[in-house]
Protein backbone atom coordinates (compact mmCIF):
# COMPACT_ATOMS: atom_id res chain seq x y z
CA UNK A 1 0.00 0.00 0.00
CA UNK A 2 2.94 2.28 0.53
CA UNK A 3 4.17 1.63 -2.70
CA UNK A 4 1.02 2.10 -4.50
CA UNK A 5 0.41 5.51 -2.67
CA UNK A 6 4.11 6.43 -3.58
CA UNK A 7 3.71 5.49 -6.76
CA UNK A 8 0.40 7.72 -7.20
CA UNK A 9 2.59 10.76 -5.85
CA UNK A 10 5.35 10.74 -8.38
CA UNK A 11 2.77 10.06 -10.93
CA UNK A 12 0.83 12.96 -9.82
CA UNK A 13 4.34 15.42 -10.02
CA UNK A 14 5.34 13.91 -13.14
CA UNK A 15 2.66 14.50 -14.82
CA UNK A 16 2.34 18.14 -13.40
CA UNK A 17 6.05 18.28 -14.51
CA UNK A 18 5.21 17.20 -18.44
CA UNK A 19 6.77 13.72 -17.67
CA UNK A 20 3.69 11.84 -18.87
CA UNK A 21 4.05 9.55 -21.58
CA UNK A 22 6.73 7.33 -22.64
CA UNK A 23 6.62 3.99 -25.13
CA UNK A 24 3.19 2.55 -25.44
CA UNK A 25 3.26 -0.76 -22.71
CA UNK A 26 1.71 -2.50 -25.30
CA UNK A 27 4.85 -2.73 -27.45
CA UNK A 28 4.98 -6.79 -28.56
CA UNK A 29 7.81 -8.53 -30.24
CA UNK A 30 8.63 -8.15 -33.69
CA UNK A 31 6.90 -11.15 -35.42
CA UNK A 32 10.44 -12.42 -37.35
CA UNK A 33 11.70 -12.88 -33.56
CA UNK A 34 13.05 -16.80 -33.41
CA UNK A 35 11.29 -18.50 -30.88
CA UNK A 36 13.78 -20.74 -28.73
CA UNK A 37 12.82 -24.24 -27.17
CA UNK A 38 14.26 -26.18 -24.27
CA UNK A 39 16.95 -27.50 -25.79
CA UNK A 40 17.74 -24.72 -28.57
CA UNK A 41 18.36 -21.34 -26.77
CA UNK A 42 16.41 -18.40 -28.92
CA UNK A 43 19.85 -16.04 -28.94
CA UNK A 44 21.20 -18.86 -31.15
CA UNK A 45 18.71 -18.39 -33.64
CA UNK A 46 18.55 -14.92 -33.61
CA UNK A 47 22.09 -14.15 -33.96
CA UNK A 48 22.06 -12.86 -37.31
CA UNK A 49 19.07 -10.27 -36.56
CA UNK A 50 20.82 -6.98 -34.80
CA UNK A 51 18.68 -5.58 -32.13
CA UNK A 52 19.50 -2.46 -29.99
CA UNK A 53 18.49 -2.52 -26.86
CA UNK A 54 18.71 0.03 -24.03
CA UNK A 55 19.64 -0.96 -20.16
CA UNK A 56 19.44 1.45 -17.14
CA UNK A 57 21.52 0.59 -14.45
CA UNK A 58 20.95 2.60 -11.48
CA UNK A 59 24.62 2.87 -10.04
CA UNK A 60 26.01 6.66 -11.44
CA UNK A 61 29.35 5.22 -10.84
CA UNK A 62 29.34 2.84 -13.56
CA UNK A 63 31.66 4.22 -16.59
CA UNK A 64 31.74 1.57 -19.32
CA UNK A 65 29.64 1.76 -22.34
CA UNK A 66 29.11 -0.95 -24.81
CA UNK A 67 30.63 -1.92 -28.24
CA UNK A 68 34.33 -0.40 -27.41
CA UNK A 69 35.50 -3.31 -25.41
CA UNK A 70 36.83 -6.78 -26.97
CA UNK A 71 33.98 -8.82 -24.63
CA UNK A 72 31.27 -6.13 -25.80
CA UNK A 73 31.78 -6.98 -29.41
CA UNK A 74 31.91 -10.94 -29.67
CA UNK A 75 28.78 -11.22 -27.26
CA UNK A 76 27.06 -9.22 -30.19
CA UNK A 77 28.41 -11.24 -32.11
CA UNK A 78 27.16 -14.06 -31.02
CA UNK A 79 23.92 -12.81 -30.12
CA UNK A 80 23.07 -10.32 -32.32
CA UNK A 81 22.21 -7.33 -29.54
CA UNK A 82 23.63 -4.26 -29.14
CA UNK A 83 23.88 -2.32 -25.57
CA UNK A 84 23.25 1.33 -25.12
CA UNK A 85 23.75 1.70 -21.58
CA UNK A 86 22.08 4.70 -19.35
CA UNK A 87 23.84 5.57 -16.55
CA UNK A 88 22.03 8.57 -13.99
CA UNK A 89 24.31 11.40 -13.68
CA UNK A 90 23.66 12.52 -10.36
CA UNK A 91 20.85 10.89 -8.01
CA UNK A 92 19.90 7.48 -8.99
CA UNK A 93 16.26 7.92 -7.18
CA UNK A 94 15.43 11.00 -8.42
CA UNK A 95 16.35 9.42 -11.85
CA UNK A 96 14.73 6.31 -11.94
CA UNK A 97 11.70 8.08 -10.15
CA UNK A 98 11.41 9.91 -13.14
CA UNK A 99 11.48 7.18 -15.67
CA UNK A 100 8.98 5.51 -13.41
CA UNK A 101 6.46 8.58 -13.45
CA UNK A 102 6.82 9.09 -16.86
CA UNK A 103 5.98 5.53 -17.68
CA UNK A 104 9.25 5.81 -19.86
CA UNK A 105 11.53 2.72 -18.43
CA UNK A 106 14.04 1.57 -20.96
CA UNK A 107 14.21 -2.08 -22.24
CA UNK A 108 16.07 -3.38 -19.01
CA UNK A 109 16.23 -2.06 -15.82
CA UNK A 110 19.18 -3.02 -13.46
CA UNK A 111 18.75 -1.67 -9.47
CA UNK A 112 19.52 -3.49 -6.06
CA UNK A 113 17.42 -5.99 -5.40
CA UNK A 114 16.11 -4.06 -2.14
CA UNK A 115 15.41 -0.56 -3.52
CA UNK A 116 12.06 0.19 -3.19
CA UNK A 117 11.31 0.78 -7.03
CA UNK A 118 11.77 -2.68 -7.54
CA UNK A 119 7.94 -3.47 -5.89
CA UNK A 120 7.09 -0.01 -7.25
CA UNK A 121 7.39 -1.15 -10.75
CA UNK A 122 5.81 -4.53 -10.15
CA UNK A 123 3.14 -3.16 -8.44
CA UNK A 124 2.32 -0.41 -11.30
CA UNK A 125 2.61 -3.79 -14.09
CA UNK A 126 5.20 -1.92 -15.68
CA UNK A 127 7.80 -4.99 -15.75
CA UNK A 128 7.48 -8.45 -17.54
CA UNK A 129 7.18 -11.32 -15.56
CA UNK A 130 10.31 -13.53 -16.28
CA UNK A 131 8.38 -16.38 -16.42
CA UNK A 132 6.23 -15.68 -18.98
CA UNK A 133 8.61 -14.52 -21.30
CA UNK A 134 10.23 -17.61 -20.60
CA UNK A 135 7.50 -19.75 -21.11
CA UNK A 136 6.28 -18.10 -24.77
CA UNK A 137 9.66 -17.21 -26.32
CA UNK A 138 12.60 -18.63 -25.06
CA UNK A 139 11.83 -22.11 -22.46
CA UNK A 140 15.40 -22.39 -22.34
CA UNK A 141 15.72 -19.72 -19.72
CA UNK A 142 14.77 -22.22 -17.49
CA UNK A 143 17.54 -25.08 -18.34
CA UNK A 144 19.83 -22.35 -17.38
CA UNK A 145 18.43 -20.50 -14.90
CA UNK A 146 18.31 -21.86 -11.29
CA UNK A 147 15.38 -22.76 -9.91
CA UNK A 148 16.28 -22.06 -6.17
CA UNK A 149 16.39 -18.21 -7.21
CA UNK A 150 13.76 -18.88 -9.07
CA UNK A 151 11.67 -20.01 -5.92
CA UNK A 152 13.53 -17.51 -4.25
CA UNK A 153 12.10 -14.56 -6.43
CA UNK A 154 8.70 -16.06 -6.68
CA UNK A 155 6.23 -13.55 -6.04
CA UNK A 156 2.80 -14.03 -4.66
CA UNK A 157 1.28 -13.86 -7.81
CA UNK A 158 3.24 -16.98 -9.21
CA UNK A 159 5.77 -14.67 -11.06
CA UNK A 160 9.20 -13.84 -11.05
CA UNK A 161 9.89 -10.65 -12.36
CA UNK A 162 13.99 -9.82 -11.52
CA UNK A 163 17.20 -12.00 -11.70
CA UNK A 164 19.86 -11.60 -9.63
CA UNK A 165 23.62 -11.23 -10.20
CA UNK A 166 26.13 -12.08 -6.91
CA UNK A 167 23.37 -14.31 -5.78
CA UNK A 168 24.91 -17.79 -3.73
CA UNK A 169 22.31 -20.47 -3.55
CA UNK A 170 22.72 -23.56 -0.86
CA UNK A 171 22.44 -25.53 -3.81
CA UNK A 172 26.06 -23.73 -4.92
CA UNK A 173 27.21 -24.06 -1.39
CA UNK A 174 26.86 -27.58 -1.65
CA UNK A 175 28.79 -27.93 -5.20
CA UNK A 176 31.18 -25.88 -5.02
CA UNK A 177 32.20 -26.90 -0.90
CA UNK A 178 35.68 -26.24 -0.55
CA UNK A 179 36.20 -23.95 -3.41
CA UNK A 180 34.43 -20.71 -1.60
CA UNK A 181 35.79 -18.55 0.95
CA UNK A 182 34.73 -16.68 3.40
CA UNK A 183 35.35 -13.02 4.88
CA UNK A 184 35.29 -13.30 8.41
CA UNK A 185 38.99 -14.79 10.05
CA UNK A 186 40.73 -14.83 13.20
CA UNK A 187 44.22 -13.05 12.13
CA UNK A 188 47.15 -13.05 13.93
CA UNK A 189 50.56 -11.89 12.76
CA UNK A 190 52.59 -14.74 11.35
CA UNK A 191 56.06 -13.87 12.01
CA UNK A 192 54.92 -13.08 16.03
CA UNK A 193 52.31 -16.09 16.42
CA UNK A 194 54.85 -18.48 15.30
CA UNK A 195 57.65 -16.65 17.59
CA UNK A 196 54.90 -17.64 20.88
CA UNK A 197 54.82 -21.41 19.82
CA UNK A 198 51.97 -21.02 17.54
CA UNK A 199 49.37 -21.56 20.63
CA UNK A 200 45.84 -22.93 20.74
CA UNK A 201 43.75 -19.50 21.07
CA UNK A 202 40.22 -21.60 20.90
CA UNK A 203 39.36 -21.58 24.36
CA UNK A 204 39.03 -18.25 26.70
CA UNK A 205 42.46 -19.42 28.36
CA UNK A 206 44.34 -20.20 25.54
CA UNK A 207 43.05 -16.77 23.85
CA UNK A 208 44.04 -14.39 26.97
CA UNK A 209 47.76 -16.69 27.51
CA UNK A 210 48.50 -16.18 23.71
CA UNK A 211 47.72 -12.06 24.30
CA UNK A 212 49.99 -11.88 27.10
CA UNK A 213 52.20 -13.99 25.52
CA UNK A 214 52.73 -11.30 22.48
CA UNK A 215 52.37 -8.49 24.50
CA UNK A 216 55.14 -9.64 26.61
CA UNK A 217 57.64 -10.68 24.37
CA UNK A 218 56.70 -7.92 21.69
CA UNK A 219 55.76 -4.57 23.83
CA UNK A 220 56.31 -2.25 21.21
CA UNK A 221 56.34 -2.60 17.68
CA UNK A 222 58.69 0.52 15.72
CA UNK A 223 58.27 2.30 18.79
CA UNK A 224 54.52 1.94 19.80
CA UNK A 225 52.62 -0.27 22.13
CA UNK A 226 51.63 -3.14 20.51
CA UNK A 227 47.79 -4.01 20.28
CA UNK A 228 47.06 -7.84 21.50
CA UNK A 229 43.76 -7.89 19.95
CA UNK A 230 41.42 -5.63 18.32
CA UNK A 231 37.88 -5.90 16.45
CA UNK A 232 35.73 -3.90 13.78
CA UNK A 233 34.67 -0.62 14.92
CA UNK A 234 32.06 0.30 17.03
CA UNK A 235 28.90 2.10 15.93
CA UNK A 236 25.88 2.76 17.54
CA UNK A 237 24.11 -0.43 17.31
CA UNK A 238 27.31 -2.46 18.57
CA UNK A 239 29.73 -4.29 16.54
CA UNK A 240 30.09 -6.96 14.19
CA UNK A 241 33.02 -8.73 15.01
CA UNK A 242 31.42 -9.21 19.21
CA UNK A 243 27.98 -9.93 17.06
CA UNK A 244 27.71 -12.16 13.65
CA UNK A 245 31.27 -12.51 13.57
CA UNK A 246 31.78 -14.32 17.14
CA UNK A 247 28.82 -16.25 16.79
CA UNK A 248 29.39 -17.89 13.45
CA UNK A 249 32.98 -18.77 15.10
CA UNK A 250 31.25 -20.53 17.96
CA UNK A 251 29.26 -21.98 15.75
CA UNK A 252 25.68 -20.69 17.40
CA UNK A 253 22.41 -21.60 15.92
CA UNK A 254 19.89 -19.19 14.89
CA UNK A 255 17.10 -20.96 15.55
CA UNK A 256 15.62 -23.37 17.72
CA UNK A 257 12.55 -25.81 16.58
CA UNK A 258 11.85 -23.88 13.15
CA UNK A 259 11.45 -20.52 15.51
CA UNK A 260 14.29 -17.91 15.15
CA UNK A 261 16.02 -17.14 18.03
CA UNK A 262 18.32 -14.87 19.87
CA UNK A 263 21.62 -16.40 19.14
CA UNK A 264 24.38 -13.97 20.77
CA UNK A 265 22.70 -11.67 23.27
CA UNK A 266 19.75 -14.09 24.11
CA UNK A 267 19.48 -14.46 27.88
CA UNK A 268 21.05 -17.67 28.53
CA UNK A 269 23.68 -18.34 25.69
CA UNK A 270 26.55 -19.60 27.96
CA UNK A 271 29.04 -19.96 25.55
CA UNK A 272 28.73 -16.44 24.24
CA UNK A 273 28.59 -15.13 27.66
CA UNK A 274 31.36 -16.84 28.36
CA UNK A 275 33.73 -15.30 25.80
CA UNK A 276 32.65 -11.78 26.25
CA UNK A 277 33.45 -11.71 29.26
CA UNK A 278 37.01 -13.42 27.91
CA UNK A 279 37.15 -9.96 26.26
CA UNK A 280 35.76 -8.18 29.34
CA UNK A 281 39.17 -9.53 30.88
CA UNK A 282 41.33 -8.41 27.97
CA UNK A 283 40.63 -5.21 28.40
CA UNK A 284 41.16 -5.01 31.94
CA UNK A 285 44.80 -6.39 31.54
CA UNK A 286 45.30 -4.06 28.72
CA UNK A 287 45.41 -6.21 26.08
CA UNK A 288 42.54 -4.92 24.39
CA UNK A 289 43.47 -1.26 24.46
CA UNK A 290 40.68 1.72 24.22
CA UNK A 291 42.12 1.82 20.48
CA UNK A 292 40.04 -0.64 19.56
CA UNK A 293 36.62 0.98 21.04
CA UNK A 294 37.63 4.58 19.82
CA UNK A 295 39.43 3.94 16.21
CA UNK A 296 37.53 4.16 12.61
CA UNK A 297 38.07 2.04 9.74
CA UNK A 298 40.89 4.44 8.92
CA UNK A 299 42.85 4.01 12.09
CA UNK A 300 42.50 0.43 11.80
CA UNK A 301 43.95 0.09 8.31
CA UNK A 302 46.88 2.54 9.41
CA UNK A 303 47.40 0.30 12.55
CA UNK A 304 47.24 -3.05 10.64
CA UNK A 305 50.04 -1.69 7.79
CA UNK A 306 52.09 -1.07 10.76
CA UNK A 307 51.55 -4.33 11.81
CA UNK A 308 50.63 -3.19 15.14
CA UNK A 309 48.36 -5.51 16.00
CA UNK A 310 48.74 -8.84 17.16
CA UNK A 311 45.38 -10.36 16.46
CA UNK A 312 41.89 -9.62 15.13
CA UNK A 313 38.93 -10.78 14.96
CA UNK A 314 37.99 -8.75 11.37
CA UNK A 315 37.01 -9.48 7.54
CA UNK A 316 39.73 -10.28 5.28
CA UNK A 317 38.89 -8.48 2.34
CA UNK A 318 39.67 -5.12 4.18
CA UNK A 319 43.01 -5.96 4.89
CA UNK A 320 44.01 -6.30 1.80
CA UNK A 321 46.27 -2.86 1.31
CA UNK A 322 47.69 -3.77 4.78
CA UNK A 323 48.77 -7.08 4.00
CA UNK A 324 50.34 -5.99 0.79
CA UNK A 325 52.35 -3.42 2.59
CA UNK A 326 53.67 -6.01 5.23
CA UNK A 327 54.07 -8.55 3.07
CA UNK A 328 56.78 -5.94 0.76
CA UNK A 329 58.41 -5.43 3.65
CA UNK A 330 58.59 -9.09 4.88
CA UNK A 331 56.34 -11.88 4.00
CA UNK A 332 56.33 -13.51 7.28
CA UNK A 333 54.52 -9.92 8.56
CA UNK A 334 51.62 -10.69 6.88
CA UNK A 335 47.99 -11.52 8.86
CA UNK A 336 47.03 -15.15 8.59
CA UNK A 337 44.33 -16.71 9.72
CA UNK A 338 43.75 -19.23 12.38
CA UNK A 339 41.66 -21.33 14.64
CA UNK A 340 40.09 -18.70 16.68
CA UNK A 341 37.33 -18.76 19.26
CA UNK A 342 35.57 -22.07 19.97
CA UNK A 343 32.32 -22.84 22.00
CA UNK A 344 32.84 -25.20 25.03
CA UNK A 345 32.13 -28.45 22.53
CA UNK A 346 35.14 -27.30 20.65
CA UNK A 347 32.64 -27.26 17.46
CA UNK A 348 34.19 -25.96 13.86
CA UNK A 349 32.98 -21.90 12.86
CA UNK A 350 30.57 -22.16 10.54
CA UNK A 351 31.40 -18.69 8.21
CA UNK A 352 29.03 -17.04 5.38
CA UNK A 353 31.12 -17.27 1.90
CA UNK A 354 30.00 -14.60 -0.50
CA UNK A 355 26.49 -12.78 -0.93
CA UNK A 356 23.67 -14.38 -0.05
CA UNK A 357 20.80 -16.03 -2.04
CA UNK A 358 19.10 -12.47 -2.57
CA UNK A 359 22.63 -11.51 -4.72
CA UNK A 360 23.85 -7.66 -5.07
CA UNK A 361 21.67 -6.53 -7.80
CA UNK A 362 18.26 -7.53 -10.15
CA UNK A 363 17.62 -7.00 -13.41
CA UNK A 364 13.84 -6.50 -14.79
CA UNK A 365 12.88 -6.49 -18.56
CA UNK A 366 10.49 -3.61 -19.27
CA UNK A 367 6.51 -3.65 -20.34
CA UNK A 368 8.27 -0.99 -22.75
CA UNK A 369 10.79 -3.46 -23.94
CA UNK A 370 10.72 -3.22 -28.00
CA UNK A 371 11.54 -7.06 -28.23
CA UNK A 372 10.69 -9.01 -25.25
CA UNK A 373 11.31 -12.17 -26.97
CA UNK A 374 14.84 -11.27 -27.67
CA UNK A 375 15.38 -9.62 -24.16
CA UNK A 376 14.07 -12.92 -22.48
CA UNK A 377 16.82 -14.93 -25.06
CA UNK A 378 19.89 -12.45 -24.20
CA UNK A 379 19.10 -13.14 -20.48
CA UNK A 380 19.06 -16.45 -20.89
CA UNK A 381 22.40 -16.32 -22.55
CA UNK A 382 23.70 -13.83 -19.67
CA UNK A 383 23.31 -16.73 -17.09
CA UNK A 384 24.38 -19.60 -19.60
CA UNK A 385 27.44 -20.78 -18.98
CA UNK A 386 28.42 -19.36 -22.80
CA UNK A 387 27.38 -15.72 -21.18
CA UNK A 388 29.74 -16.30 -18.03
CA UNK A 389 32.46 -17.51 -19.87
CA UNK A 390 32.21 -14.13 -21.78
CA UNK A 391 31.74 -11.60 -19.16
CA UNK A 392 34.15 -13.61 -16.98
CA UNK A 393 36.89 -14.84 -19.01
CA UNK A 394 36.49 -13.04 -21.99
CA UNK A 395 37.40 -14.01 -25.21
CA UNK A 396 38.53 -17.39 -26.61
CA UNK A 397 42.23 -17.22 -27.93
CA UNK A 398 42.33 -13.43 -27.10
CA UNK A 399 41.96 -13.22 -23.40
CA UNK A 400 42.13 -16.95 -22.43
CA UNK A 401 42.24 -20.41 -23.20
CA UNK A 402 41.11 -23.72 -22.21
CA UNK A 403 43.48 -25.51 -20.39
CA UNK A 404 42.75 -29.05 -19.08
CA UNK A 405 39.05 -27.87 -19.45
CA UNK A 406 39.45 -24.90 -17.14
CA UNK A 407 39.86 -21.47 -18.31
CA UNK A 408 42.75 -19.94 -18.12
CA UNK A 409 43.85 -15.82 -18.67
CA UNK A 410 46.63 -15.32 -21.30
CA UNK A 411 49.38 -14.59 -19.26
CA UNK A 412 49.51 -10.43 -20.84
CA UNK A 413 45.88 -10.26 -19.67
CA UNK A 414 46.44 -11.74 -16.54
CA UNK A 415 49.08 -9.15 -15.94
CA UNK A 416 46.86 -6.04 -17.10
CA UNK A 417 44.21 -7.35 -14.93
CA UNK A 418 46.69 -6.98 -12.12
CA UNK A 419 48.80 -3.15 -13.54
CA UNK A 420 45.71 -1.66 -15.54
CA UNK A 421 42.44 -2.61 -14.42
CA UNK A 422 40.97 0.66 -16.49
CA UNK A 423 42.82 -0.24 -19.76
CA UNK A 424 41.75 -3.97 -19.51
CA UNK A 425 37.99 -2.84 -18.94
CA UNK A 426 37.58 -0.46 -21.61
CA UNK A 427 39.65 -2.67 -23.88
CA UNK A 428 38.81 -6.17 -23.22
CA UNK A 429 35.70 -6.38 -20.97
CA UNK A 430 36.59 -9.30 -19.33
CA UNK A 431 36.90 -10.14 -15.55
CA UNK A 432 33.16 -8.73 -14.74
CA UNK A 433 33.47 -5.63 -16.69
CA UNK A 434 29.94 -5.96 -17.83
CA UNK A 435 28.75 -7.79 -14.17
CA UNK A 436 25.09 -6.96 -14.23
CA UNK A 437 24.09 -10.77 -14.47
CA UNK A 438 27.60 -12.53 -13.31
CA UNK A 439 27.27 -15.69 -11.31
CA UNK A 440 30.48 -15.34 -8.88
CA UNK A 441 29.38 -18.60 -7.19
CA UNK A 442 29.56 -20.06 -10.93
CA UNK A 443 32.86 -18.68 -11.22
CA UNK A 444 34.23 -20.28 -7.83
CA UNK A 445 34.83 -24.04 -9.61
CA UNK A 446 37.91 -22.08 -10.77
CA UNK A 447 39.10 -19.96 -8.14
CA UNK A 448 41.53 -17.43 -9.20
CA UNK A 449 44.54 -17.14 -7.55
CA UNK A 450 44.65 -15.04 -4.59
CA UNK A 451 47.62 -12.29 -3.77
CA UNK A 452 50.30 -14.32 -1.72
CA UNK A 453 49.46 -12.02 0.73
CA UNK A 454 46.38 -12.55 1.58
CA UNK A 455 46.16 -16.26 0.02
CA UNK A 456 46.89 -18.19 3.11
CA UNK A 457 43.86 -16.21 5.28
CA UNK A 458 41.43 -17.17 2.74
CA UNK A 459 42.92 -20.79 2.47
CA UNK A 460 42.14 -20.80 5.90
CA UNK A 461 37.93 -20.27 5.69
CA UNK A 462 37.18 -22.64 2.66
CA UNK A 463 36.70 -25.90 4.51
CA UNK A 464 33.87 -23.61 6.55
CA UNK A 465 31.85 -22.12 4.49
CA UNK A 466 28.43 -22.95 4.80
CA UNK A 467 24.57 -21.42 3.42
CA UNK A 468 23.17 -19.11 5.36
CA UNK A 469 20.22 -18.59 2.87
CA UNK A 470 17.22 -19.00 4.69
CA UNK A 471 18.40 -15.86 7.29
CA UNK A 472 18.58 -13.64 4.10
CA UNK A 473 15.67 -11.06 4.00
CA UNK A 474 14.50 -11.33 7.38
CA UNK A 475 14.71 -7.63 7.66
CA UNK A 476 11.20 -6.09 9.33
CA UNK A 477 8.46 -3.63 7.54
CA UNK A 478 9.81 -0.34 8.33
CA UNK A 479 8.15 1.31 10.70
CA UNK A 480 6.04 -1.42 12.13
CA UNK A 481 5.72 -1.83 15.79
CA UNK A 482 8.99 -4.79 15.60
CA UNK A 483 10.78 -2.85 13.63
CA UNK A 484 10.53 0.15 16.10
CA UNK A 485 11.17 -2.15 18.92
CA UNK A 486 14.10 -3.36 17.16
CA UNK A 487 15.68 -0.64 16.62
CA UNK A 488 15.57 0.70 19.89
CA UNK A 489 17.17 -2.25 21.13
CA UNK A 490 19.58 -2.09 18.86
CA UNK A 491 20.59 0.98 20.12
CA UNK A 492 20.38 -0.21 23.99
CA UNK A 493 22.83 -3.27 22.51
CA UNK A 494 25.05 -0.19 21.11
CA UNK A 495 25.48 1.47 24.37
CA UNK A 496 25.59 -1.64 26.53
CA UNK A 497 28.34 -3.55 24.59
CA UNK A 498 30.41 -1.12 25.35
CA UNK A 499 29.76 -0.79 29.34
CA UNK A 500 30.14 -5.29 29.13
CA UNK A 501 33.40 -4.93 28.22
CA UNK A 502 34.88 -2.13 30.15
CA UNK A 503 33.30 -3.84 33.25
CA UNK A 504 35.65 -3.71 36.39
CA UNK A 505 34.33 -7.00 37.15
CA UNK A 506 32.35 -10.02 36.21
CA UNK A 507 29.83 -9.05 38.54
CA UNK A 508 29.23 -5.82 36.98
CA UNK A 509 28.79 -7.49 33.96
CA UNK A 510 26.16 -9.50 34.81
CA UNK A 511 24.04 -6.50 36.74
CA UNK A 512 24.67 -4.89 32.88
CA UNK A 513 23.75 -8.10 31.06
CA UNK A 514 21.03 -8.80 33.04
CA UNK A 515 19.56 -5.15 32.76
CA UNK A 516 19.52 -5.37 29.04
CA UNK A 517 17.09 -8.63 28.53
CA UNK A 518 14.79 -7.28 30.96
CA UNK A 519 14.91 -4.23 28.67
CA UNK A 520 14.03 -5.89 25.63
CA UNK A 521 11.21 -7.98 27.81
CA UNK A 522 10.21 -4.72 28.72
CA UNK A 523 10.10 -3.17 25.08
CA UNK A 524 8.43 -6.49 23.46
CA UNK A 525 11.10 -7.75 21.94
CA UNK A 526 9.15 -11.49 21.74
CA UNK A 527 7.06 -9.54 18.85
CA UNK A 528 10.74 -9.06 16.94
CA UNK A 529 11.51 -12.71 17.07
CA UNK A 530 7.89 -13.65 16.32
CA UNK A 531 7.38 -11.85 12.98
CA UNK A 532 11.28 -13.48 12.07
CA UNK A 533 10.28 -16.56 12.74
CA UNK A 534 7.52 -16.24 10.24
CA UNK A 535 9.86 -14.52 7.88
CA UNK A 536 12.01 -17.70 8.39
CA UNK A 537 9.11 -20.06 7.65
CA UNK A 538 8.42 -17.97 4.75
CA UNK A 539 12.16 -18.41 3.51
CA UNK A 540 12.33 -21.90 4.03
CA UNK A 541 9.30 -22.87 1.78
CA UNK A 542 10.90 -20.86 -1.17
CA UNK A 543 13.82 -22.69 -1.14
CA UNK A 544 12.75 -26.26 -0.39
CA UNK A 545 14.12 -26.59 3.16
CA UNK A 546 12.55 -29.00 5.72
Amino acid sequence: MKRVVLLSFILCCAASLGFAGGRSAASSSPSETAVGTADQPGWKLNASKPVQFDWYLNFSWFPRQWGQSAVSKYITQQTGVNIRFIVPAGNEAERLNAMIAGDSLPDLITLGWWESQVGMMIDAGMVEPLNKLAEQYDPYFFKVAKQQIIGWYNKPDGNIYGYPNASFTPDDYEKYQGKMNSNRTFLVRKDMYEAIGSPDMTTPEGFLAGLRAAKAKFPTVNGQPIIPFAAQEFSDTGNDSFQGYLAQFLALPYEENGQFIDNTVGPQNSDYIRWLKTFRQAVQEGLMPMDAFVDKRVQIEEKSAQGRYFSLLYQISDMRTSEDALYAQDPNMIYIAVDGPKNSRGSDPVLPGGAGISGWTVTLISKNCKDKARAIQFLSYLISEEGQLATRFGVPGVTYNMVNGIPRYLPAMEQLNLTDKNRQETEYGFDYTYWMLMDTAWAQQFPTDQAPSMEPAYAWTRPYVRSYAQYDNLELTPGSDEALIYDEVQRRWGRDLPRLLLAKTDAEFDTIWNEYQQFKNDRGFAKVLARRSALLAENKKKLGIQ
